[in-house]
């Protein structure tokens, strides 16, 4: 069972959500600590992918899966009441035991394939469908389902970025935690727990001090990558089935 003396959020999210942003957002409470993507490198040492600053991210964190669950599940850092977790679902392998995840608030965050498609293809290749992170949600979220008997929260960024202050508050009430305006606005910069990806991948975040005001892509999807929009459209559409 959650304690009632700590909350623990292990936020599920593909890449090229607004994740980074929601870790600052509940960064700047004063109250949270806030760890970014744990699993990154026993991801890449796991898969043997190229990414980015793969060799920095390797000396970074701990490559073994145990090590890093002992950490996300020990003490909460500096003496912190909530610990936000920012988790993405293509690191976490399928053989591997998620029993800790009883002890958490498990919530994912989606975002339309069109729009996470656009968005990494700009920044990146995108090799296989598995890139994007949708099939791993699905998974992810039906094993949870399983393994506490509870259905996920389940919200979409595009929601957070017309209304955010009105979906914190709902996300807070889900967390039984007191909602705040410090999650609205939070100071430009680099953070010490920032991972060391950041470079490749935050520069928006960075330069930000809110949430971005959301905007609807003009662009098409590029050619080649069509066919991983309509191949990830079905498991969107089953997690926005459950959104609050």
């Amino acid at each position: 069972m959650i304690s009632r003396n700590q909350v623990r959020i292990a936020m599920w999210s593909g890449p090229r959500n607004i994740s980074t942003a929601m870790m600052r957002s509940f960064e700047n409470r004063g109250d949270t600590s806030v760890i970014d993507e744990p699993f990154y490198a026993f991801y890449l040492s796991h898969s043997g992918l190229e990414h980015p600053g793969k060799e920095d991210i390797l000396k970074f964190q701990s490559t073994n899966w145990d090590e890093v669950v002992r950490l996300i599940t020990g003490k909460i850092p500096d003496d912190k009441f909530i610990w936000y977790q920012k988790h993405m679902v293509h690191h976490i392998a399928n053989e591997k035991n998620i029993d800790w995840l009883k002890n958490f608030h498990n919530c994912f965050l989606i975002r339309h394939p069109r729009e996470v498609i656009i968005s990494y293809a700009k920044q990146a290749p995108i090799n296989e469908i598995t890139d994007l992170g949708f099939i791993q949600q699905v998974d992810l979220f039906k094993r949870i389902l399983s393994l506490t008997g509870e259905t996920p929260f389940v919200f979409e960024a595009k929601d957070i970025l017309i209304k955010p202050e009105k979906h914190l508050k709902k996300m807070c009430e889900y967390f039984n935690i007191n909602f705040t305006r410090k999650m609205l606005k939070w100071p430009k910069g680099e953070r010490r727990t920032d991972g060391v990806w950041s470079q490749y991948w935050y520069k928006n975040v960075i330069n930000s001090d809110s949430f971005f005001q959301y905007r609807d892509f003009k662009e098409e999807v590029p050619s080649s990558y069509k066919n991983f929009l309509s191949e990830c459209l079905s498991y969107y559409e089953y997690l926005r089935s459950f959104k609050k």
